[in-house]
């Protein structure tokens, strides 16, 4: 049986993550969410007392180059395929107004 995840609560969703929704998404959204609440309630019944936590089931090595100072671009150059600057800085659209999204 799914669990419940009311058209609220996917609209909130929808806008945390800045997308809009229609009535069908709303809707479509809702009952894939909930079958994923219901799969984590399985997965949540399964005893794991004697499983050793690990960030990865398999040995991983950094593969990352060693961290080297270097000469930087230069502001002209990190600007010059900005679709809207004010030198020095990047221009992007304001997003503290959580009422727009």
């Amino acid at each position: 049986m799914a669990s419940e995840i009311d058209e609220q609560q996917v609209r909130h969703i929808g806008h945390l993550a800045r997308i809009k929704l229609t009535d069908e998404e709303v809707t479509r959204f809702g009952s894939q969410l909930g079958n994923i609440l219901d799969y984590i309630g399985k997965l949540n019944e399964v005893d794991t007392d004697d499983v050793e936590p690990t960030a990865h089931p398999l040995p991983v090595k950094n593969v990352f180059r060693e961290d080297v100072p270097a000469t930087s671009m230069g502001v002209e150059k990190a600007l010059a395929n900005a679709p809207d600057k004010t030198p020095p800085y990047f221009k992007v659209p304001k997003v503290l107004d959580q009422e727009s999204a």
